[in-house]
């Protein structure tokens, strides 16, 4: 018998781009208007012009609309750009010009900045000849079920950049590899990385920007991790690194998900500079207004990807693919997705091409895809994106999306806003109202309280008001409608009572998203009050503002172990992750309905009066792997309400073997018993809640 390999290897093959052939290099660009084409080779990453300009001409070097040319002797970690020739013509759309050098739009790398010109020509970072060749040691892309998912959003660079986070490579890839234990401890299943494909540094004059660009929501290529966050300063070494720190959350157990940019670049609008696609092939990259002199602009940054050309669309799947086959990735959330549920023109459209092909490419079958199911310009789609799923194929419907209406309605029902409790509901439950009638299911909610677009977990519940001066835009930026509540004084404060209260209401929340059906999504920093001292913008904050203070860990390790043992208990309860919606029926036959809902009293809920006091009970779901394993049934009490208030346990309820789980307003440890071995309700199945306050107990399903 021959040796047959055990593990399967699939790498994806570009088919443009700087292609590494044995003894050379095939340069392949695509560009329909172009009328000659040219490869700037360089040597260093500083020189400012190319060694050698090989020059492509349409006779020999042109297939279609595809120019390309072999190089004999070039080698991986040659430098380059490309310069194409063609017709500047603003008014219908045509933006060549012969002097700009241009990033390849298939460069897998870049290397060095911007540098400083005197003579008008932009010379951005240059493009790398990249070997894919890489060690994974047999590890492979993990195939976790999305249901059983715990996202943990984080930024690369302010993960460790802190010196507080005695890390030997701060803010780096590497990085985030010294503190896989620490994430390992907290239980997260995945980490979503705020964008890794590059994006500029300094700006187009080789300066360091007023407002410099720390998110990375801005990206010059979309198949090249970022050069910054690379601790060698090698040619292409942040190919190597990024699959390093890939391969070792691999091996921890946690998966990788990126958050994708497929809606506009750092080009601009038609004031912005020729960097790459504009001066390639304007008018089928960007979607244009006024007969093409202008840039649509559904992104709030300028420019909006043609999504739905099917040159862009074949360049979105070819990424997606590299970066799944390349590199490992487990999953992406797609940044302002309803871009891309726009048509050429910029309409709306229902089950737009790319939404649906992105659903069904096989070879992104095991890949997880979320959408952020809005964009800039008016259209929101929460629960309504990609909704084409045939009733005889619901098990195939892909798309999940990160939950706005959870955020607002959980946010507002802890504030003790009145009329909130039947939406709580539903949103505890798995909103329901959102994905069941497209034939979606409970872990297509991605559920989330913050992100990095917003307050953090701390801010929320100490700021009235966003508190944006540092961004230099007279605080007109960001979200004027947060939802929060400082509860007395407007950020720190050395007031016990307020602190207490802030505290409490942090792990309201937190209690909340780990108990609720659907996928939990936190902010990174959130288990130690990580603050952003108002900030909810802090998109060009690279410093302290945005920075994880590793300090914190230490300070608030109460809530830091509250965190943990409410993720270990998601974890190991199917009963809060089930992957069909609730229906109010018996689990099994003569037993407890899988859910039922009562009011403070335990009676039935008036939906229309409830006030601000919920009673959640959720019927143990058996485990289907291990029918064995002792899952538990659950008592969940929301008092939302700034005074205290009775709540009685239901009568249907008192047959059980109750054990206190977690009581928000006792103090540590008492506040979570991670071992579920906290002491049994009152003996008149009566309590007293203190104002804002949740308690959840727990019960062995003995059947």
């Amino acid at each position: 018998m021959l040796a047959r390999p055990t593990t399967l290897h699939l790498a994806h093959s570009l088919p443009y781009g700087a292609i590494l052939r044995e003894d050379g290099v095939q340069f392949v660009i695509f560009s329909r208007s172009a009328t000659g084409m040219r490869i700037l080779l360089y040597r260093n990453v500083e020189d400012p012009d190319p060694y050698e300009i090989i020059s492509l001409n349409p006779h020999d070097h042109r297939w279609g609309d595809v120019w390309t040319i072999f190089v004999p002797g070039l080698k991986a970690g040659q430098l380059y750009h490309i310069q194409a020739d063609g017709p500047w013509a603003p008014e219908i759309g045509h933006r060549f010009n012969s002097k700009a050098r241009l990033i390849d739009p298939y460069a897998k790398a870049l290397a060095g900045d911007f540098l400083p010109a005197t003579d008008g020509i932009i010379r951005p970072p240059k493009c790398v000849v990249i070997d894919d060749e890489f060690d994974w040691q047999g590890t492979r892309p993990i195939r976790r079920e999305l249901s059983e998912t715990i996202i943990y959003e984080m930024h690369v660079k302010g993960f460790t950049r802190s010196r507080t986070s005695g890390v030997q490579f701060p803010g780096t890839y590497l990085g985030v590899i010294e503190k896989i234990p620490y994430l390992k401890s907290l239980g997260v299943t995945a980490v979503e990385l705020m964008p890794v494909h590059e994006f500029p540094i300094l700006d187009i004059y080789g300066q360091k920007p007023a407002r410099p660009n720390y998110w990375g929501y801005d990206p010059l290529a979309f198949f090249a991790p970022h050069r910054g966050y690379a601790v060698s300063k090698e040619p292409g070494a942040q190919v190597r690194e990024f699959k390093e720190m890939v391969r070792e959350l691999h091996k921890a157990g946690i998966e990788v998900i990126l958050d994708v940019v497929f809606n506009h670049t750092a080009e601009g609008n038609e004031n912005g500079p020729i960097l790459s696609f504009k001066g390639l092939e304007n008018r089928v990259y960007y979607m244009l207004d006024n007969g093409g002199s202008r840039y649509k602009n559904y992104t709030g940054c300028g420019n909006t990807l043609n999504g739905n050309h099917p040159i862009v669309r074949e360049m979105i799947f070819h990424c997606l693919r590299y970066w799944v086959h390349n590199y490992h990735i487990d999953g992406f959330r797609f940044d302002l997705a309803s871009i891309l549920s726009r048509d050429r023109a910029g309409n709306l459209v229902p089950n737009p091409p790319v939404v649906e092909a992105i659903a069904e490419d096989p070879l992104l079958a095991d890949t997880k895809i979320i959408a952020e199911a809005w964009d800039a310009a008016g259209a929101y789609q929460v629960g309504t994106f990609a909704t084409l799923c045939w009733p005889d194929t619901f098990d195939h419907c892909r798309w999940a999306e990160w939950n706005g209406r959870y955020r607002d309605d959980v946010r507002r029902f802890w504030r003790g806003d009145p009329g909130m409790v039947p939406a709580f509901a539903t949103r505890l439950a798995g909103s329901s109202d959102l994905y069941q009638p497209g034939g979606r299911y409970p872990y297509h909610s991605i559920n989330f309280i913050t992100s990095h677009d917003g307050f953090t977990l701390n801010d929320l519940v100490s700021y009235n008001h966003k508190h944006n001066q540092a961004n230099g835009e007279d605080n007109r930026d960001g979200e004027n409608n947060n939802y929060s509540y400082n509860y007395g004084v407007e950020g720190p404060t050395w007031h016990k009572g307020i602190d207490l209260i802030r505290m409490r209401q942090i792990k309201n929340m937190l209690a909340t998203l780990f108990l609720s059906q659907g996928v939990p999504m936190m902010l990174f920093g959130d288990e130690c009050r990580r603050t952003q001292r108002g900030n909810n913008n802090a998109y060009c904050q690279d410093n302290s503002i945005s920075w994880f203070n590793w300090k914190l860990v230490h300070r608030y390790r109460e809530l830091w172990r509250f965190v943990q043992a409410l993720i270990a208990f998601r974890k190991q309860e199917p009963t809060v992750r089930r992957k069909d919606f609730l229906t109010g029926l018996p689990v099994r036959p003569g037993g407890l309905p899988d859910v039922s809902w009562f009011n403070s009293m335990g009676g039935p809920v008036d939906w229309a009066n409830a006030g601000r006091s919920l009673v959640c009970l959720l019927a143990a779901f058996p485990e289907r792997e291990d029918p064995n394993r002792p899952n538990h049934h659950i008592l969940m009490m929301f008092h939302a309400a700034p005074e205290p208030a009775r709540f009685v346990i239901p009568a249907a309820a008192r047959g059980l073997a109750w054990r206190l789980f977690i009581d928000t307003s006792r103090m540590a440890p008492n506040d979570i018993y991670p071992n579920l071995d906290g002491p049994p309700p009152p003996v008149d199945w009566s309590l007293t809640l203190p104002g804002r306050t949740l308690v959840c107990y727990v019960a062995p399903d003995l059947l």
